[in-house]
């Protein structure tokens, strides 16, 4: 574990394992080194790259300096980049996807991996309410974590109620809490793609090449945001992990992520 510092001053948090090109691994909303899909993941593939996994600003034991701004996060990528060496391979899973295309036009990135945006692109699903991003600063500037969380999994993830009511007994509901604050960081980089609503016809910032994954098992409303991603990003691969949901397993992923980035 070491940190670098932003370029708004923030310090940030990143761990270093294996050798080879450099890989960085982004995050989706709440999770964070040592609570995260990509540990397991950064394990699977440390025998062919050097990873970084870090903590994205206001989780774990990274800083968080206000105000937030999608740029800031972007500028957090470009340190860790630069701890790298220069050119990195990046991953990016559910919003961390958002993340990771903001960040390609202005990161020396050689090749994305993209796995399951929650992006919301047709009837399948109900849209985003309009409201939401409004009840959820209130919630949390009333100190309402958990009704911030139970927002989030409920209204923006899609997860019914009884689910979610499982999920507030189990140990982990806790640790959801410590780092809900951040799920309007997440929300900004998504929320304008889960309106129902085609995606634009084109992403022509993004120029480096593309592998966007999803996992057979998936929800059919976030497999067709996949699909229409794949479509308009300028260079990309659409690949369906069989079986896979989308908490996919590193097993299934790693091999596909190997292949991907080093041929």
């Amino acid at each position: 574990m070491t940190t670098t510092t932003s370029a708004d001053g923030t310090k940030i948090t990143y761990t270093r394992a294996g050798s080879g090109p450099a890989l960085v691994l982004v995050d989706g909303a709440m999770c964070y080194r040592g609570s995260s899909p990509n540990d397991a993941l950064a394990k699977e593939l440390a025998a062919h790259f050097t990873v970084y996994t870090y903590d994205r600003r206001g989780r774990g034991e990274s800083g968080d300096t206000g105000p937030y701004a999608v740029e800031r996060e972007v500028e957090d990528l470009a340190a860790i980049a630069k701890e790298a060496g220069g050119e990195v391979f990046l991953f990016g899973i559910s919003s961390g996807v958002a993340l990771a295309l903001a960040a390609a036009p202005d990161l020396p990135v050689r090749k994305l991996a993209l796995y399951e945006p929650p992006f919301i692109v047709d009837g399948t699903r109900a849209r985003v309410p309009a409201d939401y991003v409004a009840r959820l600063d209130q919630a949390l500037k009333e100190g309402k974590r958990g009704k911030a969380v139970k927002m989030f999994m409920t209204e923006g993830v899609g997860l019914g109620s009884v689910m979610v009511a499982v999920m507030r007994i189990m140990p982990f509901w806790s640790k959801l809490k410590r780092v809900a604050h951040t799920i309007p960081y997440d929300t900004a980089m998504v929320v304008e793609h889960q309106a129902g609503e085609p995606l634009p016809a084109a992403w022509p910032e993004v120029k480096v090449p593309a592998l966007v994954l999803d996992g057979g098992r998936s929800p059919d409303w976030m497999r067709h945001g996949v699909a229409s991603l794949a479509k308009v990003l300028p260079s990309a691969e659409y690949r369906t992990l069989p079986g896979q949901t989308h908490i996919v397993k590193a097993a299934a992923l790693a091999p596909v992520l190997k292949e991907y980035f080093l041929a």
